[in-house]
């Protein structure tokens, strides 16, 4: 065809259509009736037009198509565990998280009669793993994650001390060439999007320069970095922030001559899930999902819809699975490798997002690091602070949680129900440092309506 489509129609400027929108106000201001101010200082406007980019933005290098749906499975006992991930691939599993608490957990044992090279095996520690080194091979397929930054800010303490955790993290890394970094907690504690990404970004650099000089230039090539990753419902900004994640990390891994390309896993957010009207948790998710594979995630562990307030169950895990293989399967979300490329909204946020992560980022390593503002309070303090906005928008009904905040239900019955205890629990032991505690926007509200029961 060498005639173009729609020739006839004159191109229209951003600046005409800004004019028109003002003519139809009809006086209102434009501002402060159309902008939307979020929480990370992002003003967003009603449009987005090509001529507001000087040129096209790159081509982004997810792939939608090699999506993975992941079942997570807490190891309490090594043949039930087994057993669950095996039934879990011949239901739509094709990649496999064992979350591993204690040393006496067989590997060999768990991965038992599965298949690895079609099912990938990831080993999520909660332990500093030596002894599991020794006795497993780990190949392309089975990849051994720890984070030892995460627990430290997860639990107030090192495993053991700063020294040792160090020496295991060195051993463990030169063994596995693996990193694995867990900014889900930032998340889940009330962080917003620009504080998730510098916090991320600034916990790997903590890694980057303890590693730098013991990964000689091949194992800097091939060293495998995995982000894990919450999202929420706010959908374009949550595809955005997972972008915004991949440019970050391929600007910092260029500066120390790594491999820029790394691996994200996501799990949709504990922080927006209601014990009352539990259903609603299915809607959220499935959003959540959504925003996960068009920003790019290689992987994604959906969260049941009764995770909070329920122990491990069937029903509730055979569902989230189903709703990512109805998003792959029967929504085609496997089809485009990179859908969201060439958005301008998206393009936009994407770039927003990573210049203001970029400036915190910058700001914590000029002021000592990540691990010295974690050990002065700094890192937790802004967290709070981001936590108390939200909580104070939730509780004035800026934000909505249909079932809970608004349009509750008064006859939903949930005390009888509740197999485990879903709001914060207080352990008062002796810390390092101040702990950063995850805690969802409708405890309090919840609290109160279980009184009541």
């Amino acid at each position: 065809m060498s005639k173009k489509l729609f020739d006839e129609f004159p191109d229209v400027s951003s600046k005409q259509w800004k004019q028109k929108i003002q003519a139809d106000l009809k006086g209102a201001d434009y501002n402060e009736t159309l902008i939307w101010h979020t929480n990370e200082g992002i003003d967003v406007k009603p449009f987005y037009h090509a001529d507001e980019r000087n040129e096209l933005p790159p081509i982004s290098e997810s792939k939608a198509s090699t999506l993975k749906i992941c079942q997570s499975i807490f190891v309490a006992n090594t043949e039930k565990s087994n057993a669950k991930a095996i039934d879990a691939i011949s239901r739509g599993a094709e990649a496999i998280e064992f979350v591993i608490p204690t040393q006496d957990i067989s590997v060999e044992r768990l991965i038992k009669n599965i298949d690895t090279a079609s099912t990938p095996i990831y080993l999520k520690f909660q332990h500093l793993f030596s002894d599991h080194i020794k006795a497993s091979s780990f190949d392309n397929n089975i990849v051994a994650q720890i984070d030892i930054i995460d627990h430290l800010a997860r639990t107030g303490n090192w495993y053991h001390n700063l020294k040792d955790d160090h020496n295991h993290f060195e051993a463990i890394v030169k063994q596995t060439n693996t990193i694995s970094v867990d900014m889900a907690l930032y998340q889940n504690a009330g962080a917003n999007m620009v504080q998730q990404l510098a916090y991320a970004l600034a916990h790997t650099n903590e890694y980057f320069n303890h590693i730098q000089n013991i990964l000689n230039e091949n194992k800097k090539q091939s060293l495998e970095v995995i982000f894990n990753v919450s999202v929420g419902t706010n959908y374009f900004f949550e595809i955005a922030k997972l972008r915004a994640l991949r440019e970050l990390y391929s600007a910092l891994a260029t500066e120390y001559g790594i491999h820029t390309k790394c691996q994200i896993h996501v799990t949709p957010t504990k922080r927006n899930k209601t014990i009352y009207d539990y259903n609603t948790n299915m809607l959220r998710t499935t959003t959540e999902c959504m925003s996960a594979v068009l920003g790019g995630a290689n992987r994604i562990t959906n969260l049941a819809y009764d995770a909070i307030y329920h122990k491990d169950n069937e029903f509730g895990e055979r569902i989230s699975r189903n709703q990512l293989l109805v998003l792959k399967h029967e929504s085609y979300f496997d089809t485009v490798d990179n859908p969201s490329d060439g958005a301008y909204y998206i393009e936009s946020l994407t770039s927003q997002l990573s210049e203001k992560a970029l400036e915190l980022f910058k700001d914590i390593e000029a002021n000592n690091g990540f691990l010295f503002q974690l050990k002065e309070g700094k890192i937790q303090k802004k967290i709070r602070e981001s936590a108390a906005k939200e909580q104070t928008q939730f509780d004035a009904g800026e934000q909505v949680l249909l079932g809970t905040n608004k349009h509750p239900n008064p006859d939903d019955k949930m005390k009888q129900n509740l197999e485990l205890y879903p709001f914060v629990k207080t352990n008062p032991v002796k810390t390092l440092i101040e702990p950063i505690i995850e805690k969802r926007l409708a405890e309090t509200i919840e609290q109160e309506r279980l009184k009541t029961e």
